[in-house]
């Protein structure tokens, strides 16, 4: 009998003693669950933006996750290891060629016959053709979808439905390399895009640029290829044209569209330089070309040629041109004769 009734209360007590803690256990766990709904508790940085009036911005998972940056795409002519050459000025230029405008003196060189891709450049030759198509300067060209960049996506303030004179279209290639304005020259062009280019491919052969090639007249694409040997060829007979002497290197220019007015710069600083004379300019960039620059400039009392390819780094063209004159102004220093003989040929 005591067995027995030993059995019954301690049935009785557990059964109590489990009554007794389920409402504790609810308790906890609605505590719990008004917890967890609580904003934490702010950081120290977060309390100084409130402070400060900001509201801190939630970082996501993904924005933890650390980042992997690609590495700059390499040039054609890092990929051919043309940079491991070096020279006396250490240039940054891959590509290099100094020539005397008057005698074809070379004064420097630096694998002037490396055939590169040319960006820009290529704008010198799309503006010798406009320039020399005896075409209407003032007749309305207007900015199409096919003139947008596929090729690079790269932007343009000369939106779709633009309309400029073929004067300030080729004003804006020249000057600023304006890209949409290039392709516009082109496609304008008696036959079409497609017959321009082939102007600009006869042209480079009556030139004797042979290791010159044009797919289109922007630069954009790397296809537009050519050498400094060719391009210094280039600058010497687009130098003789009076169009494209002061389009090139005027420092600014403005355009009306619409009821806005847009101001454009030369891509080139040295332009606005008064310590510079320089005739004729104009530089370019794509990754596969890397930073090229080509000038005709008058330095120490001689007409210079300068072609810079494949500058590593967005100023080191300028500072290769700064280099290269610092060198031609040291030898007239040293050599006053060579000087005196350039002045004389120039009077």
């Amino acid at each position: 009998m005591l067995q027995w009734f030993a059995i019954v209360l301690t049935g009785v007590l557990f059964f109590v003693s489990g009554a007794q803690a389920a409402p504790r256990k609810q308790a906890a766990d609605k505590k719990h669950q008004v917890a967890s709904k609580r904003p934490a508790a702010k950081s120290e940085t977060a309390r100084k933006l409130v402070v400060r009036g900001k509201a801190p911005r939630a970082i996501s998972a993904s924005a933890r996750t650390p980042v992997r940056v690609a590495a700059p795409r390499q040039s054609f002519g890092e990929l051919a290891g043309l940079h491991h050459l070096t020279d006396p000025l250490d240039l940054k230029s891959s590509v290099a060629l100094v020539v005397d405008q008057d005698t074809h003196e070379v004064l420097l060189s630096k694998n002037d016959q490396a055939v590169l891709p040319i960006a820009s450049l290529t704008k010198l030759m799309t503006g010798l053709i406009i320039s020399q198509a005896g075409l209407p300067m003032d007749e309305a060209i207007t900015i199409t979808e096919e003139d947008i960049d596929t090729e690079k996506g790269s932007r343009s303030r000369l939106v779709v439905g633009t309309t400029l004179s073929r004067r300030e279209m080729l004003h804006l290639a020249l000057m600023s390399s304006e890209n949409r304005a290039a392709n516009a020259l082109g496609r304008t062009y008696p036959g079409g895009l497609k017959s321009f280019v082939t102007q600009m491919n006869v042209k480079a052969r009556l030139l004797g640029m042979t290791d010159t090639r044009y797919v289109e007249p922007t630069g954009l694409s790397s296809l537009n290829q050519s050498s400094a040997r060719d391009l210094a060829v280039l600058v010497n007979v687009a130098h003789s044209d009076p169009v494209l002497r002061e389009f090139s290197t005027s420092p600014g220019y403005e355009v009306a569209v619409g009821q806005k007015t847009l101001q454009y710069n030369n891509t080139n600083l040295l332009v606005k330089n008064p310590n510079w004379d320089i005739g004729l300019q104009k530089t370019g960039y794509i990754s596969e070309a890397g930073r090229c620059l080509v000038m005709q400039t008058q330095i120490a009392g001689r007409k210079l040629i300068m072609v810079f390819l494949d500058s590593a780094g967005k100023l080191s063209r300028i500072g290769d041109a700064v280099r290269v004159r610092n060198w031609v102004e040291s030898m007239a220093t040293m050599h006053p004769s060579v000087a005196g003989t350039a002045a004389a040929r120039k009077s």
